[in-house]
């Protein structure tokens, strides 16, 4: 031969993706629901969104320059996590109560477990249950978008434990003129979003559509109202199925990677959240059950890796 090719070590094919550019998508990804929870329960809702970012930068800053650690805070992971979980809170939840949880978010879910790539949950959700549990009452006080009054019921909450409160419409469902957290209120500013990380592939559609097509197919054979196609719209358009199926269940952290791995977790969260919002004593159940197959992920995913060429014994465990 005339020459000596040299081939390089894998990975072979590489991408122009960065973790800020991934950020920055879901970020985009994210502004339909902020804008509408903004437009639907006024500046206080926008007060905060924004106190919720700050204070999840601000922690990992102060966080990384106590451990002297790199700053991080460019990569917009932070602020990722504190737009999640501003999206995820009440309207009217006070703005104290907002800047413990993305500091609860960021140094104990997210730092503490050695920062982006290595926190086992989701650190959005993990602080959103900390906080219900820490703050019941507030976080589950809610209001009816476009008027100032207080204490509203959520359709979720009126269609199981009977509270008092009128339904919307399903257009209305739909658009976002219905009671609930910031982000959650509107299905077509979630779907927008979720079309927009489908076009820039950040994520895959396999968890988002199989967790909701599984929760759909519980829900309409053994709901509270069976084989009441209404009763399932309700459901899946209300509460915070979508918003968590986008993005929260789409984690790159805490989620199996494995084509197999993700429909399993997919159908796991799906029926968690049927059980827990049939069954359970609290009218949703999105956040737990992602936060529980967080948990199972890592054994998901060990048993779902493809077998290597000419291995006859199974997967590889890792």
């Amino acid at each position: 031969m005339a020459g000596n090719y040299k081939v390089s070590s894998s990975p072979h094919v590489h991408t122009d993706a960065t973790v800020q550019s991934i950020m920055r998508d879901v970020i985009i990804a994210l502004i339909p629901s902020a804008v509408v929870g903004g437009l639907m329960f006024g500046w206080y809702a926008s007060v905060v969104i924004g106190a919720a970012i700050v204070s999840a930068v601000l922690a990992e800053w102060i966080f990384n320059l106590l451990a002297k650690k790199p700053n991080t805070v460019g990569d917009l992971s932070a602020a990722v996590t504190g737009l999640l979980l501003a999206l995820n809170m009440p309207p009217q939840i006070p703005i104290w109560m907002v800047c413990v949880g993305s500091a609860f978010a960021i140094i104990i879910v997210k730092q503490l477990f050695g920062g982006l790539g290595k926190n086992f949950v989701n650190p959005a959700l993990a602080a959103r249950c900390f906080m219900l549990i820490a703050w019941t009452g507030a976080m589950t006080t809610f209001r009816e978008p476009l008027v100032d009054a207080v204490a509203s019921a959520t359709p979720l909450a009126i269609m199981k434990d009977g509270a008092q409160g009128t339904l919307p419409s399903l257009l209305q469902c739909f658009a976002g003129f219905k009671a609930g957290t910031i982000g959650e209120v509107s299905g077509i500013a979630i779907l927008a979003g979720f079309a927009y990380l489908l076009i820039r592939r950040v994520i895959k559609p396999t968890i988002p559509v199989v967790y909701v097509a599984s929760f759909a197919v519980l829900t309409f054979f053994f709901g509270k109202e069976a084989m009441n196609v209404e009763y399932l719209a309700y459901q899946v358009l209300t509460g915070g199925l979508l918003l968590g199926a986008v993005f929260m269940a789409t984690d790159y952290t805490t989620t199996p990677t494995t084509p197999k791995g993700m429909v399993i977790f997919a159908i796991g969260c799906g029926v968690l959240t049927f059980l827990i919002r049939r069954f359970g004593g609290y009218p949703e159940g999105v956040s737990f059950s992602i936060l529980l197959m967080n948990v199972a992920a890592p054994l998901i995913e060990n048993y779902t890796v493809p077998k290597s060429f000419g291995n006859r014994g199974g997967a590889v465990k890792r």
